[in-house]
C-alpha cells in the first residue's frame, strides 16, 4: 500500500504523463465528466462517473479497419493499424472496471479480435474507490464492489491523500516509476473509507434490487412474457442506452469509396435501431417490441446463459440517469418478476 499526498497528485500526473499517454476524467463546457488527455494545468474531474465509459479505450465508437487499394482487377489491402502506444487511464470505477471483463469475454475468446487485444495489452487501468455512489448506482446487483474496485491499481481517497494499491504486473511496473512521489500508505485508513462507502450503497435507493426472474435458462418463460409490449411501447430507440453501456459491444462495418480507394470502418451499432443486422431481406426483428426484448434478453438471459450465470450489465446506473423516456434495465427486471 501506498500514499500519495493532494499536494503531490500534479506531479503524479506529470510523471505518468512522461512515460506513457495519460487519460483522466474532466469537466466538459456543460460539467460533464469525460475522459481527456492530460496535459499541465488538467484538473481532474469529482463527478462520480463519466458520461460514457472508459470502454472506448479498447473499443472505440469509429475505427479503421484497413483500406483498400484498385489498380484495373488487382486488389491491395493495407493494413493501416498503427503502432499502439502505452496508455493509462486514472479514474476508473468499478462498474467499469468490471466491463471490460464482459468484453474481454466477446473480443478476447478465438477468433480473438486483434485490435482490441492490442489495445488492452497497452493500457494501464487505475481505478478509484467510489466514497459518494449516486442513488442510480446498483453495481451490487452484479457482485461489484464499489470500495475494492479491480484494475491494474486501486486508488481510494482518504483525508489530504490517495491511497494506491497495485494489483497487477502491470500496476506494480506503474507505481515503481513514480515511487520517489510516493509514501508507505495506511491500510486501516482504506479499510475505514471501505466501512462507510458500503455503508453508503447498502441506503442507496436500489440496495436491495435483485435479479431474481431473469438470468440462466429462463428464455422459454420470458420471450412471450406480455409485459413486453406495455415496456416498449414509449421507447423512441433512440440508442442512448447502448451508447452510454459500458457493456454493449455490438458493432456495424462500413466501406467508404474515397474515390482512390476504399476505406473500411467499424463503428458501434444499436441493436435499438431498425437497420440493426440489416440483412438481404430485411431485418429479422421488424417491430420497436422485438428490438427492444432482443437488448433485454441479451443482456439478462442469453449472456448469463452463455457465460456462467454471468450478467451483461454492471449497475452504472448509466442508463438510469440518460434515457430521455426513463425506461431502463431496473425497470424492466422488475416487470419481469424481480423484486425491488
Amino acid at each position: 500500500m501506498k500514499k500519495l499526498s493532494f499536494e503531490k497528485l500534479n506531479e503524479f500526473f506529470a510523471a505518468v504523463a512522461a512515460q506513457k499517454t495519460l487519460y483522466l476524467p474532466v469537466d466538459n463546457k456543460v460539467g460533464k465528466a469525460e475522459y481527456k488527455k492530460w496535459e499541465s494545468g488538467t484538473e481532474m474531474s469529482r463527478a462520480l462517473n463519466t458520461v460514457r465509459s472508459a470502454k472506448d479505450f479498447f473499443f472505440p465508437q469509429t475505427e479503421n479497419l484497413m483500406e483498400f487499394k484498385m489498380s484495373g482487377k488487382a486488389v491491395e489491402v493495407l493494413d493501416t493499424r498503427e503502432a499502439c502506444e502505452d496508455f493509462v487511464i486514472f479514474g476508473v470505477r468499478a462498474c467499469d472496471a468490471a466491463s471490460f471483463n464482459i468484453l474481454d469475454s466477446v473480443y478476447l475468446v478465438d477468433p480473438v479480435d486483434s485490435y482490441y487485444k492490442n489495445r488492452r495489452e497497452h493500457g494501464t487501468v487505475v481505478t478509484m474507490a467510489c466514497s459518494r455512489p449516486a442513488e442510480t448506482c446498483f453495481c451490487g446487483t452484479f457482485g461489484i464492489d464499489a470500495a475494492d474496485p479491480a484494475g491494474d491499481v486501486t486508488v481510494w481517497e482518504i483525508e489530504g491523500a490517495y491511497m494506491l494499491r497495485a494489483n497487477t504486473e502491470k500496476g506494480e511496473a506503474l507505481l515503481a516509476s513514480v515511487d520517489a512521489l510516493l509514501e508507505d500508505g495506511c491500510e486501516k485508513a482504506v479499510a475505514d473509507a471501505q466501512a462507510k462507502t458500503r455503508e453508503i450503497m447498502k441506503k442507496l435507493p436500489l440496495a436491495d434490487f435483485t435479479t431474481e426472474g431473469v438470468g440462466v435458462g429462463k428464455t422459454k418463460e420470458l420471450f412471450d412474457r406480455p409485459e413486453w409490449a406495455t415496456l416498449s411501447e414509449s421507447c423512441l430507440g433512440c440508442g442512448t442506452c447502448t451508447f452510454v453501456c459500458p457493456t454493449c459491444q455490438c458493432y456495424d462495418v462500413r466501406d467508404f469509396d474515397t474515390g482512390n480507394g476504399i476505406k473500411r470502418f467499424r463503428c458501434w451499432d444499436s441493436c435499438m435501431y431498425s437497420d440493426f443486422t440489416q440483412m438481404a431481406h430485411g431485418n429479422s426483428r421488424n417491430s420497436q417490441l422485438e428490438r427492444f426484448r432482443q437488448r433485454f434478453m441479451h443482456k439478462l438471459v442469453y449472456y448469463p446463459d452463455r457465460n456462467n450465470g454471468t450478467f451483461g450489465c454492471v449497475g452504472c446506473g448509466r442508463c438510469l440517469a440518460r434515457c430521455p423516456i426513463s425506461m431502463n434495465i431496473v425497470k424492466v427486471v422488475k416487470a419481469l418478476g424481480g423484486k425491488n
